[in-house]
């Protein structure tokens, strides 16, 4: 192979890998990250229904959030990424060279949804009762729907980040990944609240 025809060839490879990091996640990734916002969503919704007025704001102790407080938390959160992440992912910075994307991404999942590592929620997404209960909870829906629209509609959810405050660069996979794994973890902490000797009957 000639030098031209060498240089060609690694232009090529060059060009194809460039293409390559800048494609969408798998079909397979995107199945999950679905599959996890659905499951995430109903599993909330199924750990709310039914409860009163007053199982829905009892708090277990003064500084412990009721089940309508991480409800609205959690739509809080989920309305910012939406508003102010997603965004911002088309023109934002490419990951680093040589990111362990598929490592992060089990990191995000596992660390986000774990009860034992304690955040300092940002004080805009601090509950204070904004909205009536019903409104919370449809709030928090229209926030899951626009989620999972973004998830199906953006060609390149690999090629860009954003800095999370904890986890540091996420690409737009990872962010939905931390929505989905945000209302797991609050999730188990509703149970908790209804767990407690003292929530009403």
């Amino acid at each position: 192979m000639n030098r031209y025809v060498t240089y060609r060839f690694a232009a090529t490879l060059g060009v194809l890998g460039v293409a390559l990091a800048g494609q969408g996640i798998t079909s397979a990734e995107k199945q999950h990250a679905l599959t996890y916002l659905e499951q995430t969503r109903d599993n909330l919704l199924a750990a709310t229904r039914g409860l009163s007025e007053a199982q829905l704001r009892f708090k277990p102790g003064p500084d412990r959030w009721s089940v309508i407080e991480c409800v609205e938390h959690l739509a809080l959160i989920e309305g910012m990424v939406n508003q102010n992440v997603f965004p911002k992912l088309p023109a934002a910075p490419a990951p680093a060279a040589g990111s362990e994307i598929r490592k992060l991404d089990v990191t995000v999942e596992s660390r986000v949804a774990d009860r034992s590592e304690k955040f300092q929620a940002p004080e805009p997404a601090v509950p204070t009762g904004r909205w009536p209960s019903s409104e919370t909870i449809d709030r928090f829906l229209a926030g899951r729907t626009q989620t999972a629209a973004f998830l199906q509609s953006s060609p390149d959810l690999r090629g860009h980040v954003v800095p999370h405050p904890v986890l540091g660069p996420m690409d737009g996979y990872e962010w939905v990944i931390a929505v989905a794994a945000h209302t797991e973890r609050h999730t188990k902490q509703i149970l908790e609240v209804k767990a407690d000797p003292n929530f009403p009957k």
